[in-house]
């Protein structure tokens, strides 16, 4: 794997560096969103019916976790650098293409190219922030600084993509665009050149030795699960406002803010909270509190009012993620040396996207039987979540290793 030929010497040239990368993770949370509350306008201008529909928003994950065999070779061939300012411009010209596109397939085949160049850019600039940020407090705050960046990316998403689509649903995957190449502009003076690469490690090998890693299981999983209870339980309740209850689209993106707005608040002191709480303990509570939130939900049944039925369900999965979202990140790579970090963070990542991936067609074929159906799906999705981030908890308690 490539390493950097040079890090930031000085504190704010780091820093720099940091808002570069994370400025990729605030683009990345925006593709997610931007189209989340548009859905209905698309299927409707389109012809696309929910289940062919939610691939405009599961196709990006899709594209996402397509890369996992080829990302790490290409960055190993090419270097970070080059990989990560050679899928920007990719990544631009799929937005406005898919502003124009006239045909359902088109839009979706746009959102599965950006999904591939996020598979390039997202794993690269978390695996530079790994081995530019010296372990421990240091590092603790800029995973913060690079998650903030997400929620916050994913809040401007939200709040876009309502206000957009009023005008039409085509400015909203034109959205990250500029953003994108404001990074592209910065990237190239900002992002250190890589010494000479070497060949990657071969794929089998790295999954057999992070299989053996038990932190790095339980976050891979964790996250994919939450990611997937997140966005599955949005998707459902964005039809369902739209569709059944007649809102607007504004009125749904507002409608959402209690579900994206804590975390984005509570990040800054992420780094904190893991160094007084532990990883262990935050992802615990985290995959507890998005299980208790759809449990709620099914228990209660189909929403009467948005106060007692739907917000409640949007306030714990929230909590899940103000909870365990940096840890998640840190403890996925805590204790590995640079060159298997640099391996792991793909495999991370791609999990985190096989979460969506899976868990979006399926609420949404199971819904077509039932509101309860799609939530009996998302409690046992979030409940296998937090029974996955229990078990080293429990021996530890028992004094086992």
């Amino acid at each position: 794997m490539t390493t950097l030929s040079s890090r930031p010497r000085t504190g704010t040239g780091r820093r720099a560096l940091l808002f570069v990368l994370a400025g990729n993770m605030l683009i990345d949370a925006l593709e997610v969103s931007v189209v989340l509350v548009a859905l209905p306008a698309v299927g409707r201008d389109l012809g696309l019916s929910a289940v062919a529909g939610q691939w405009v928003m599961s196709g990006f994950a899709a594209g996402f976790a397509a890369l996992l065999l080829l990302g790490p070779r290409l960055v190993a061939r090419w270097g970070r650098r080059r990989v990560y300012l050679a899928a920007l411009p990719v990544f631009i010209a799929a937005s406005v293409a898919g502003g124009l596109a006239d045909q359902g397939a088109v839009l979706i085949a746009t959102r599965v190219v950006k999904g591939m160049c996020a598979a390039l850019t997202a794993p690269t600039g978390l695996g530079i922030i790994s081995t530019t940020f010296r372990p421990g407090p240091e590092q603790r705050r800029a995973v913060s600084v690079y998650s903030l960046f997400g929620a916050a990316g994913f809040t401007a998403g939200l709040l876009a993509s309502g206000a957009l689509t009023t005008l039409s649903w085509r400015w909203n995957p034109v959205f990250p665009a500029p953003f994108a190449l404001l990074l592209l502009i910065a990237g190239v003076r900002l992002i250190p050149r890589d010494t000479a690469p070497t060949a990657a490690a071969p794929l089998r090998a790295t999954l057999a030795r992070l299989v053996r890693n038990g932190p790095f299981v339980r976050s891979a999983v964790c996250a994919a699960t939450l990611n997937g209870t997140y966005l599955g339980l949005l998707l459902l309740l964005t039809h369902r406002l739209n569709d059944q209850w007649g809102w607007s689209s504004w009125r749904t993106a507002l409608a959402f803010l209690p579900a994206c707005v804590p975390l984005a608040l509570a990040l800054p002191f992420a780094g904190r909270m893991v160094g007084r709480f532990g990883t262990e303990r935050l992802i615990a509570a985290g995959g507890c509190a998005a299980a208790a939130g759809c449990a709620t939900a099914l228990l209660t049944g189909p929403p009467g009012t948005y106060v007692t039925g739907v917000l409640p369900a949007l306030l714990c999965v929230e909590a899940g993620f103000v909870l365990a979202f940096a840890a998640l990140n840190l403890q996925a790579t805590a204790g590995m040396s640079a060159e298997h970090r640099g391996a792991a963070v793909p495999v991370y990542q791609t999990a985190v996207q096989l979460g969506a991936v899976l868990a979006l067609p399926a609420v949404t074929v199971t819904a077509v039987g039932g509101y309860r159906r799609a939530l009996l799906l998302l409690t046992a999705l979030s409940t296998a979540g937090a029974l996955a981030a229990g078990p080293t908890r429990l021996r530890k308690a028992h004094g086992t290793p």
